[in-house]
This record gives structure tokens, sequence and C-alpha cells, in this order.
């Protein structure tokens, strides 16, 4: 028997489609009930459905009255405010194409993403970083929210396929690349609902991470309003020591962040939730620790999903089918993915590259202006998603790590992840990562990262280790840091650590 989970095909997107007008459809029937709330310790901006779409295609008109035309890049600096998903929705509604990037990107990032998607238009918020020489026009943010009261342009309905936005993945593994979705790929997100967050209208749900970040983006945002529910965002200046707080005084459903926000909110002191029903995990690997820490202080489960920028999230445990204890959880029903070997899927209980069908409406379209570098990761029927895996007889998926993370120990592969969980179950450990790095000529070795308070004998982790391991995956270099690196979207950087080890070294 082969690793392919097939719980038969999602049903179609309807044509003709618009991304914008799909997640707005509830504005019609639910105008006054508010769709946003950005929320902070001392206030409350609220948003209803009605006057969301008002402001969406208002300002659709203003950017076709500034000249842009469908198919054009409009480059997007902005931050956690509701100029984000406005000039977002606006964007699609015209069938502008959006590009949303991080607004902690530094100028020499952001010229290199200019040079490469060719906008016509910048929309920026003071004080977030420009190229030094813009290549087109920028439009303030000031600028952006005096179109919300024009005239509303309709929205602008074609082919599900036609492009919708460009979102950059997190670099990772290398160089961050410009990942092209089609407007259908928003249609694919229905397979979530009942798949990882047991969304419905009723709910409030508060995500903690920054709008350029597709996870918040797509599950802060653009599913809750789709499904006619509330989403609550914190805004500036709130930190991780208010989150509790917020997530009781607005009453919040659902909770949704990185793991190293729940890491980060666990250390506060959180008040006792009435609302709270659970938690939603993604962008990396929970810690068991963590998930175990949440669910004593809270009371409540949190169910991890897998995605990525090319295919959102597709793997996931839900509250009507949570995930076996250390697995990702269940491809969700309406995705077809398989194990990968060199010849094609590999058996059960064998580990290989995750792959998803190329029919997939959530897939992507492929990388902007790099014809090859897409064809390298589209094989047969699977979009290569380049992370190891290994699925169990029932269909659930275990973790091995990125193939550009996995680690040789003796012509063995070893997965991160293995080694880090045996890590951070040690008390004094904060957080930990593993990565092969070369200590001398043709020499490389497993090294264990770790922070903590103080510095752990390195004999007494060696011993806690052993205990955890099999020896060949045992690390041979353990160091303590201050910090581990990781993206601006919280993900670890594995290469980055190996890279900063090799050059310098570390005590």
């Amino acid at each position: 028997m082969h690793a392919i989970f097939d719980h038969g095909p999602p049903p179609p997107c309807p044509a003709p489609f618009n991304l914008a007008a799909y997640v707005l459809g509830h504005a019609s029937t639910h105008g006054d009930k508010i769709a946003l709330s950005v929320i902070a310790p001392d206030s409350a901006e609220q948003w209803s459905y009605g006057r969301l779409e008002a402001a969406v295609l208002g300002t659709a008109r203003g950017l076709l009255d500034a000249g842009l035309q469908p198919g054009d890049r409009l480059l997007m600096r902005l931050g956690n405010s509701v100029e984000f998903p406005i000039c977002y929705l606006a964007a699609l509604a015209a069938d502008i194409v959006p590009v949303p990037t991080s607004s902690l990107l530094t100028a020499p990032e952001v010229a290199q993403i200019a040079q490469d998607i060719a906008p016509r238009l910048i929309v920026a918020e003071d004080d977030i970083a420009l190229p030094q020489n813009p290549p087109c026009p920028v439009l303030t943010a000031n600028a952006l929210r005096t179109m919300y009261e024009l005239t509303p342009a309709p929205y602008a309905m074609g082919d599900p396929e036609r492009v919708g936005y460009i979102v950059y993945t997190s670099g990772t593994s290398g160089q961050p690349r410009a990942v092209t979705h089609a407007h259908r790929a928003i249609w694919a997100r229905r397979m979530m609902w009942e798949g990882w967050y047991g969304l419905t209208e009723s709910d409030r749900l508060l995500h903690a991470g920054a709008f350029n970040w597709t996870y918040t983006l797509g599950t802060g945002l653009l599913d809750p309003w789709t499904r006619g529910a509330t989403a609550l965002i914190p805004g500036k200046g709130v930190t991780s020591d208010h989150l509790g707080l917020l997530m009781q005084q607005h009453k919040a459903s659902i909770f949704a962040a990185a793991p190293g926000i729940y890491r980060r909110v666990l250390r506060t002191k959180l008040p006792a939730f009435t609302t709270l029903r659970h938690g939603l995990s993604a962008g990396e690997k929970l810690p068991e620790g963590t998930r175990a820490a949440w669910e004593a202080a809270t009371s409540t489960p949190v169910y991890e999903a897998f995605g990525m920028s090319e295919c959102s999230t597709f793997v996931s445990g839900s509250p009507n089918r949570p995930a076996p204890p250390g697995t990702l959880g269940y491809p969700q029903d309406g995705r077809r993915v398989a194990v990968l070997g060199d010849d094609g899927p590999v058996g059960f209980d064998v580990a290989g590259i995750l792959g998803v069908s190329t029919r997939d409406p959530g897939l992507m379209l492929g990388y902007w202006a790099a014809e090859e570098e897409t064809a390298q990761r589209f094989q047969g029927e699977w979009f290569l998603t380049g992370d190891h895996v290994r699925m169990d007889q029932d269909g659930a998926l275990t973790y091995l790590g990125r193939s550009d993370d996995m680690m040789n120990a003796g012509g063995v592969r070893v997965s991160p992840i293995e080694v880090e969980a045996a890590l951070n179950a040690h008390p004094a450990i904060l957080e930990s990562a593993a990565a092969e790095v070369t200590v001398k000529a043709d020499t490389t070795v497993i090294a264990a990262f770790y922070v903590s308070e103080d510095r752990i004998d390195t004999h007494l982790l060696e011993d806690f280790v052993a205990g955890r391991l099999a020896r060949y995956k045992c690390p041979r270099v353990y160091a303590r840091v201050e910090a581990l690196p990781k993206s601006a979207n919280g993900k670890l950087l594995r290469q980055r650590l190996r890279e900063t080890y090799e050059k310098a070294g570390l005590p």
C-alpha cells in the first residue's frame, strides 16, 4: 500500500470569480455585524461588514482612477493597521495584484522585491522602509484613506485561474521567493473550516501575527470574514504581555499564533478564560512542552496545522479529529497528498518527501518570473514541498524536517525535530535548535544550540539527551546562545545558525 491520502476532490471553484467578492460576501446580509476589531488595552477600532466593503470598493475605485490596470502589481508597505486588509482586498477587487511585504524589511530588501516584480504603485505608511529610489509612484497611507468614501467600483469577475496576488516565502531555506497565487486559492481554504478551525459565524478569532504573513492574513482575517465571523487583531503597541487580558476582555473564542507567541504568552499571568474554546498553531512545529503548558494554563487544546506559502495549510488536527500525539494531524478532507521517494509514493511508515496534488485549488500558480525553479517543484501529479514526513496507516503525518534541514549522522538521515524535542524536554532549556555543522574539512556533526537562563554543564546535557535519543542522533556539539535566529514571522532559521557557527564558531 502506498502512502497516499485522498478523501475526494473539493467542490469546484465557481466561475466567474473574484477573491475579494467571495471574502466579503456576507456584507450584503451581515452589514451591521462587526467584521474587524483592532484591539488594544484601552481601545477598540470597530469595522462592520458594510463599512469594510464600502472602504474596499471605494479604494478599488481610487486605484483605478490613479491609472492602475488589471494585472498591475501593487507593492504594500503597511503595518498592522486596517489599511492593510483594505488595500489588499481593494487591489483584488479591481484585478490589481497586491504584493504584501513585511514592515520589518530594510530598504535594500524592498528594493530587491521592487526589482523582481516591477510594481506600478507602492502604498506605504510613514516610518516603513522604502527603496532609496522608488521605481514607481508612492501613495501614502493617509492618501489611501481618502479613497474609502469614493463611489464603489464593481468587483472585477473573471477566470478563477487568473493571477490574484503574490506573497514572499519566509526564506527559511535560502532567498525568499515570490509565490504567485490565483484568485481561486481562497476557495481552497474552505477545507480548513472543519479540517482545522472548527470555525462558525459566531466565532471571535484573535490572531497575534503580522498581516503580511499568509498565516495571519488568511487565518486571522480572510477566513473569519468568509465565514461571517469576527476577526480580532492586536493594534500597534500591543505585546504578548497584553494578549491574555485582551482575549478575556474581547471574548475571543479562538486564539491563533505561532509557537513562539504561545511561549511568550505563557510567561505572563493569564486570566481565567470563559469564552476560549481552543488555540491554533502554525508556522513551525509546536513543541510538546509548549502545548502541554498551554493546555494546563487555559484548560483548552491547541490544534496544529502544517502548510507553506505555496499551498497554505493543508494538514492539521481539528476539534472533530485531533492529531495523534507527536504528529501534525491529517490531510484535510478534499486534499490529495502523498509521501514520495525517488520512484514515486512510498509505503506507510516510510520517510519521504511530502507531495501535494497539482489539482489542489490552493496550490500556487508558480514562482514569479522563475519558470525553471517552478518546474523543479512540479513533478507529474505532485508538487514537492521539500518537507520530510512519514504517514501512518490512518493518514496521520509525522514531520521530520525540511529537506535542507535534515542532518546526516554516519550516513543516516536525522530529523532536527527529533533532536529538538529531546532538548526541549530539559527543564532549564527555553528553546533549542539542531543543525548539522562542519567542524573541520570533510567532517560534519550534529550540533545543539539552546537558550537558557544559565549555561548548562555539557556532560549533564549529554546524559540527559542520551536517555531520549539513539546514540547516532545525539549531538556532538552543545552551544548556549542568547537567542535563536528567526524570520520576521518567527520561523526558526537553522541555516543561518549553521552558517554563523561555521563562520565564527560559538562558545
